[in-house]
Order: structure tokens, then sequence, then C-alpha cells
């Protein structure tokens, strides 16, 4: 559709002017076992191919090279914005198994002004994709991937920035499968995705030339699928990671609730997420599999299997609009078919965001015309979290309601992220936070 097609147009035109990189492509489709992966004629490189033994410590460093900015600039103290490193580390997944994760530490050129040891921001990237060219880490490399077979956009990369320039160091996850060649993106699973984030502030302190340590604050920034992950690991971190001082978390627009989420999707210019949250559940529990073939006609497992490697570009190009109706053997729904199924009704219970209380000071922040993650559903969240004596700072962003529903999404990504960064650094620097609780019942 054309309206779609400008959309990513002028996305993409506003990142060709910062400068961009094109990723080298091949003729081949797929691995082999003795050459590279190639994902949507893009090579990826071979270190993110996992090593048949992972490390047995969670945070564990397994690997790192140099990584080229494409947006830097020499400066007197070093490279603007700051030096930054690939890194492989270990986690585990929901399962309790072994699982190596990609990312990249960046070390800052801009000093820390605030009190205390340089700090460290965890960012947990927004939906980009399940392909494994959509990578963050490969996003900071390439802020443009456009080959003809994939459209990926690194727009982390802004968010990133605007953090490096506080002083702080950064480290972006990839999350579990993205990135790293052995397996499918577990995509929107909390427990992978929170894992993930906080391994990566343990594997950031061994990164050569770091000058984050176990004393320097952490706090973590996500939005979308960012803002869940991150929101996950603040449930997380006190019976998974003790040992990372959890300053502050920033989780914006987070999909708490899949199934709210799940129906909102549906039908709107991000509906390959469908495909790749189903194929992320699969990926996690097998068992469901059986399920999926009852109900997915040949239109609908081809559309998984072709968003399996697709990055958010992609998608919206090639499935937009699309109704989840059209993908199952009776015309149902995928929210009707998980009202109705009992086994689908308990994984997405397992994912429920908003159970346990946060460790440390958390700003929730979600447009009040957010109709593709759910608003309602992301306020809720800071009610949960109020009800549980969390520090919340609850932040409604009240934008116009311009009908495309990733628009209302988008929108309070851009106008509320230089807040949100100011909230973090804040904390990082010792700053006592002021609940929001008691005036929620009273915001939108």
């Amino acid at each position: 559709m054309p309206a779609r097609r400008h959309l990513l147009a002028a996305a993409l035109t506003a990142l060709s002017c910062l400068g961009v990189q094109a990723l080298a492509a091949t003729s081949a489709d797929a691995a082999t076992d003795s050459g590279p992966v190639v994902s949507r004629g893009v090579t990826i490189p071979e270190f993110y191919t996992p090593p048949a033994q992972l490390p047995a410590a969670d945070g564990a460093l397994i690997r790192s090279e140099p990584l080229p900015l494409a947006l830097s600039l020499p400066g007197l103290d070093g490279p603007l914005p700051g030096r930054a490193t690939r890194v492989m580390y270990k986690s585990t997944d929901a399962g309790g198994g072994p699982v190596a994760v990609t990312g990249a530490y960046i070390e800052p050129t801009a000093r820390w002004t605030g009190s205390g040891p340089r700090p460290l921001v965890v960012v947990a990237p927004g939906t980009m994709g399940q392909g494994d060219q959509c990578a963050a880490s490969l996003g900071l490399e390439h802020p443009l991937t456009l080959n003809g077979q994939t459209v990926s956009v690194g727009y982390e990369d802004l968010s990133i920035y605007r953090l490096l320039a506080r002083g702080t160091a950064v480290v972006v996850t990839d999350y579990a499968g993205l990135g790293a060649t052995d397996r499918l993106h577990t995509y929107v699973n909390r427990v992978d995705e929170a894992h993930a984030v906080l391994d990566a502030a343990r594997a950031a302190r061994a990164v050569e030339g770091a000058s984050v340590t176990a004393a320097s604050p952490v706090g973590l920034f996500g939005y979308s699928q960012g803002g869940g992950a991150t929101a996950a690991a603040a449930e997380l971190q006190p019976s998974y990671a003790p040992d990372v001082p959890l300053a502050g978390t920033y989780a914006g627009a987070p999909p708490a609730n899949l199934t709210e989420v799940t129906e909102g999707i549906d039908g709107t210019e991000l509906a390959g997420a469908l495909g790749w949250s189903l194929n992320g559940f699969l990926q996690s529990d097998p068992e469901l599999k059986p399920i999926a073939e009852a109900h997915l006609n040949a239109a609908g497992k081809a559309a998984l299997a072709d968003l399996s490697t697709m990055c958010v570009g992609d998608a919206i190009l090639r499935y937009g609009y699309a109704k989840s109706t059209k993908w199952t053997t009776d015309g149902q729904s995928l929210s009707a078919i998980i009202d109705s199924t009992p086994e689908l009704q308990d994984f997405l219970d397992t994912q429920r965001i908003g159970r346990l209380r946060p460790a440390g000071p958390v700003r929730v922040a979600t447009g009040t015309g957010d109709d593709l993650v759910p608003h309602a559903q992301a306020r809720q969240l800071a009610v949960d979290w109020c009800r549980k004596g969390a520090d919340v700072t609850y932040e409604p962003v009240v934008l116009p309601n311009v009908i495309s529903p990733l628009l209302n999404h988008f929108g309070p990504l851009l106008t509320d992220q230089g807040a949100a960064v100011s909230w973090l650094t804040d904390r990082l620097a010792g700053k006592p936070a002021a609940s929001t609780c008691a005036t929620l019942p009273a915001r939108p």
C-alpha cells in the first residue's frame, strides 16, 4: 500500500542522511555446513556462530572483537560517541539451558559528570524482526540494510547515542537467537529477554578497556519489545542477578499482557509480529506444535516460515494489515483460538509481566493513543506494580490519534525519549525518584 511504503521510505531517508553502509549480499539464501550463514542475502559474520561448548557462568564473555560504528567522528579524547566492541556472552534460556547471546558494548568518550563510578545502561532493543541480519549490534555497524531482499533499520542507534552523550557506558543485547545463528529468536519471551538483559550487564564488566565494574550502577532502557524485556528484567533481577546493582528501569510501551497485544496488532501494519510471536512460542515450548499444526492453514504456515528470516521493514511491506483469519483452517483469529485453547492460555499466562515486584525505581511510559501495544495493558502494569509497593513513575504520553496504529505506537518513542534518558541518568547519579502511584488513578 502507498501509505506504508511512504512511511518506511521516510524512515529510511532519515537514516541515510546520517550515513549508511550496505551489508554485503550474496546469492545464497541459506547456510550450509561448510559455508557462512546467509539470511535474505546478508552474510552473517562468523562471529555470530556460537561455539559448541559454552562457559558455565551466566554473563561470562565468550568472545569479543572491535565493532566499527558507522556513525562516528574523530574527537580530541577519542572517537565520538565512543569505542565499540562486539560481544558474545553466555545466558540461560527459559527452559534452563545454556544459550549464547550477542550484542555490543560501547565505552563512551564523554565524561560521566554524576557522582560515583561511571554507570552502565543496558539497552533492550524494540522489535527488530526475527532474521539474524536484524540484530541491533549489526545495526550499529550498518544503520540501514537494503539489498532487495531485506530492509533493516537500526533505529535503536538514536537512544544508544543519546545515552553515550550523557557519559554512561552502554551495552546493547541482541536477545537469544537474534544475531546468534544457532537458534530462532524467541520473540517476547519474558524470561529469555530478561536473562539476556541482565547477563549483558555482567558481560560488559569483562570487556577489555571497559571502565565499568561490579560497583557501577546499572540502568535498563527499553521501548516496546525492549520495554517488556526491561520490565521483566527488573522483576527477575533479585532472583536471577542480585549482583547487578540496578539503579533504575525505563519500560516504554511494555507488552505486559500478550493476550491483549496479540489482539491489538492483528490487522495492523505490524501484523507480521504475530508470526514472530508464534515462532518464538514454538521455539520455547515444542509441545505447542500440534496445536499450531491443527489450526494453521498452508498460508499461515508459509507466513511463519517467511517471517522467521524477516526484519521489521520486510514485515511491513509484505504482511502489513494482514489478518490472522487468513492464516487459520477455520477462519478464526489467533485471539479467538487462544481464548478457546487452555494450553495457549496457560503459556501466555506464564509470559505475563506485573506479578512480581520490580527491583529499584521504574518508569512506565505509554502513549494514551497506542492501540498497537495497547495503552490499557501497559497502564495496568504500572497499577500492578504500585499495588506491590514498587517505586513507580507512570508517564502517560498524550498525542493525537493519527489513525495508523504503527504511528500511534512509534510517536511516544520519539517524543518521550529525551525525558526517559534524563529520568534514567538521574537515577544513575543517585537522585531519588518521585513515585506517582498516588496520582495514578487520576491519570489516563
